[in-house]
C-alpha cells in the first residue's frame, strides 16, 4: 500500500508539473502571438468585408505572411474577448503594429476613413467626375447614365441635379456607395437651403427657396471673395426689383456647355438660350452651379445699397458701380487695360475668366 501511494503522489506531482507546463507553455506562446510585430515592410490596408470571421482574418494574413500563429489569436478573441462584435470596413496597418493592437483595432471598429471634397460653384457634371475618381468608392451610377437616370436612382425624379448637393468634404468608408454620398449631400443642401430661407430678409424679389437656390448659385460663380457675396447679391436684387436683365457671364457659360471653350464672345452673349440672362428676363430656370452656405445666405440677406453694376479687378476681388457711366470707367481701367496676372476669381474652380457686368 505504501508503494501505492507514493506512485500515486509521484503521478499526482507530474501531472501537475504537466499541466503547469502545458499552461506555461500555451500562456507564452500566446503572448508571443499577441506581441508578434506585423511583418509588414510598409503600410497597407486590410478589408473586412461583410460576413467575415476573426478566424478568417487571421488565418489569411498568416496565409499572407504578414503573422503567425492565427489559431492562437482566434482562441484569444474566443476566450477574453467574448462578445466583442467583428466590424466591416477597411483597416490601416502598420509595420510597427503588434498583433494584439490590430486585434483592438478590429474590436474598436476603427475602420480607414476616406475623404471626398465637393467644392462651393461645382456643377453637377463635376460631381459625378469627382465621385468616379474617389478612391475605394462603390459605383453604382454608371458614367454613361444621364444626370436624369442618376436623379431616378435617387428616387428624386421629379428634381433638377444643377445645385441640390452641399459642397462640403465627406467622409466615406469601404462598401459605401456614390450614391451613398449624393444622398447625403442632398439631404445636407436641404437644410442649409431651408435654414437660409428662414433667415431671408423682406421683400425679396423671389417668393421660393429654391429661386433664392438659383440666385445663390450665380452669386456663388461670380465671385470667391466671401466679404463681396452680400454685395453682389444685392447687385442682382435690385436689377430684379427695377425688371434689369441679370447679364452675369456665369449663367451664359453654364447656357453653353460643351461649346464653352474657356472664353465667350459678343456673339454668345447675343444667343438665346434658357440660360442667357443677357436675352432672358429673371433668373435662369435652374442653378448654374453648387453654392455654399456664405453664398445662400447672400442671397437672402443681400446687402443694401444702389449700385447696378460691378467689374472684376484683376486680383479677384470688384469695382461696384452705382451708374453705368461710373461702370464704363472701370470697364476702361480694369477690363481694357489688363493686368498680365489677371484673374476675376482668387479660386478658379473652371477652365476661363468670367466677366462681369
Amino acid at each position: 500500500m505504501k508503494i501505492l501511494g507514493k506512485i500515486i503522489v509521484f503521478l499526482f506531482v507530474v501531472g501537475t508539473l504537466l499541466v503547469l507546463g502545458g499552461g506555461l507553455w500555451g500562456f507564452l506562446t500566446l503572448q508571443t502571438a499577441l506581441h508578434q510585430p506585423l511583418q509588414l515592410q510598409e503600410p497597407r490596408t486590410l478589408d473586412v468585408p461583410p460576413g467575415s470571421t476573426p478566424a478568417g482574418v487571421f488565418a489569411k494574413l498568416e496565409r499572407e505572411q504578414v503573422l503567425d500563429d492565427s489559431a492562437w489569436l482566434r482562441r484569444y478573441w474566443q476566450w477574453q474577448m467574448e462578445g466583442a462584435v467583428l466590424h466591416v470596413g477597411e483597416y490601416a496597418l502598420q509595420p510597427e503594429m503588434t498583433a494584439a493592437e490590430l486585434l483592438h483595432l478590429l474590436e474598436r471598429g476603427d475602420v480607414l476613413q476616406r475623404h471626398l471634397t465637393l467644392v462651393e460653384g461645382w456643377n453637377f457634371t463635376q460631381v459625378r467626375a469627382a465621385l468616379r475618381q474617389a478612391e475605394r468608392l462603390e459605383q453604382t451610377l454608371p458614367e454613361e447614365w444621364s444626370d436624369a437616370q442618376v436623379m431616378d436612382a435617387l428616387e428624386l425624379s421629379d428634381v433638377h441635379p444643377e445645385g441640390r448637393f452641399f459642397p462640403d468634404t465627406y467622409q466615406y468608408t469601404l462598401g459605401m456607395s456614390d450614391r451613398d454620398l449624393l444622398q447625403r449631400a442632398y439631404q445636407r443642401m436641404e437644410q442649409q437651403l431651408a435654414e437660409a430661407w428662414e433667415a431671408r430678409a423682406k421683400d425679396l424679389p423671389f417668393d421660393t427657396a429654391y429661386k433664392a437656390l438659383i440666385m445663390a448659385s450665380i452669386v456663388e460663380r461670380e465671385t470667391g471673395v466671401p466679404s463681396e457675396r452680400p454685395e453682389i447679391a444685392g447687385v442682382f436684387t435690385r436689377r430684379l426689383n427695377i425688371g434689369m436683365k441679370l447679364q452675369t457671364d456665369p449663367t451664359v457659360i453654364y447656357g453653353m456647355g460643351a461649346d464653352y471653350d474657356g472664353r465667350i464672345t459678343r456673339r454668345d452673349l447675343t444667343k438665346p438660350t434658357a440660360y442667357n440672362t443677357y436675352t432672358i428676363d429673371g433668373l435662369p430656370p435652374t442653378p448654374i452651379a453648387m453654392p455654399g452656405k456664405e453664398a445662400l445666405l447672400a442671397a437672402v440677406n443681400p446687402k443694401p445699397g444702389k449700385s447696378l453694376y460691378f467689374v472684376a479687378k484683376g486680383d479677384g476681388s470688384h469695382v461696384f458701380s452705382n451708374s453705368l457711366a461710373e461702370h464704363n470707367r472701370a470697364v476702361r481701367e480694369y477690363q481694357m487695360r489688363r493686368r498680365a496676372d489677371y484673374r476675376s476669381s482668387p479660386a478658379p474652380v473652371s477652365a476661363g475668366e468670367e466677366g462681369e457686368q
